[in-house]
């Protein structure tokens, strides 16, 4: 078998573990709200999420085709930097699962590849349109997390919950957040695994030398699986930062978490534009908590998950610009 090959083989597998690692990591974008509020056991909501997340990442590549082709210049693709950006990428993804840290997969791969590509060819090897969608997405989703809860959070009260008994309200709610926790897993599946699919397309360019116009069909297969399976393996460190450790929520707070979140992260995959589910789900209950009373989000807490965003984007850059310097050391290209 050619070295070239091998490479490229090693590169896809690397790729298929960022998604099943994405997948246990961000778990707790779909499941979180809805095990803290007990409206599904663990083990239910992780199932759900699972079965969810496939069909998502099945139902289109437009963020596959941002990641493939916008965030780096063809010309300077090759292997070596793929690998660089994804094994960054899962550096920063472990280092955060570890420290309970609900960070963002997308842009832990996505600005790898950025600090990769400057290390290849400095930074004319990156797309300006590519990286300034994806920036977009990360300032536009965080502050409609906030905010479109509040105003929905505003219209529920006034239809129904100043009439209704709280018990009757429970009652409803855990019938719709399990509905809103299905739409949040099936919009995460839908944009997260396209990060993956892209980043094989994009590995497959490298190694033929051509510009992929549409994504394989084995890849998106691939890609949906190693989610799935990701997200059966659950991540309890995650899952109880955002579910138990913000704020105190109840059926109906879940419920318009997670139905903000996922309108908004659909929409964001229609658009071809790969946002952070975790920065989504994370600024929504934020803003669940605020039409609670100020003083009941832990903001303490709230604080070092917005931290964890803010590193993201320079250490990964970093990583990847490091960890393409090793490659070449070692003779890779």
């Amino acid at each position: 078998m050619e070295t070239a090959l091998l490479v490229l083989i090693v590169i896809i597998t690397l790729a298929l573990i960022f998604d099943f690692i994405n997948g246990f990591h961000d778990t707790a974008n779909a499941i979180a709200t809805s095990v803290a509020t007990k409206v599904l056991t663990p083990a239910q909501a992780i199932a759900m999420a699972a079965i969810l997340n496939v069909v998502g990442a099945l139902t289109g590549t437009a963020v596959a085709k941002t990641v493939s082709k916008d965030i780096i210049a063809p010309e300077f693709a090759t292997l070596g930097l793929v690998g660089a950006a994804l094994v960054s990428a899962i550096i920063w993804n472990l280092f955060t699962w570890w420290k309970g840290l609900p960070s963002s997969s997308s842009h832990a791969l996505i600005f790898s590849m950025v600090g990769a590509g400057v290390a290849a060819g400095g930074w004319g090897a990156v797309v300006p349109k590519g990286v300034v969608k994806t920036l977009q997405g990360l300032v536009y989703s965080p502050v409609l997390g906030f905010i479109v809860p509040i105003l929905l959070m505003a219209v529920i009260s006034w239809l129904f919950l100043r009439w209704m008994k709280p018990r009757a309200v429970t009652r409803n709610f855990r019938v719709l957040q399990i509905l809103s926790a299905a739409f949040m897993a099936y919009s995460h599946g839908r944009n997260d695994a396209q990060k993956t699919m892209g980043i094989i397309t994009f590995a497959l360019g490298a190694y033929y030398g051509s510009v992929y116009e549409t994504v394989p069909t084995w890849v998106i297969l691939s890609a949906a699986a190693a989610m799935g399976l990701g997200t059966a393996m659950g991540g309890w460190r995650i899952i109880k930062t955002m579910g138990f450790k913000v704020v105190d929520l109840k059926p109906v707070d879940g419920f318009v978490a997670e139905t903000s979140a996922a309108l908004i992260i659909d929409g964001a995959s229609t658009l071809g534009i790969p946002v952070s589910t975790t920065h989504t789900i994370s600024s929504s209950i934020m803003g669940v908590g605020t039409t609670k009373g100020f003083k009941k989000v832990k903001w303490q807490v709230a604080g070092k998950i917005v931290q964890a965003w803010i590193f993201t984007i320079p250490t990964c850059i970093a990583l990847g610009w490091l960890v393409h310097q090793a490659i070449l050391l070692m003779g890779g290209n």
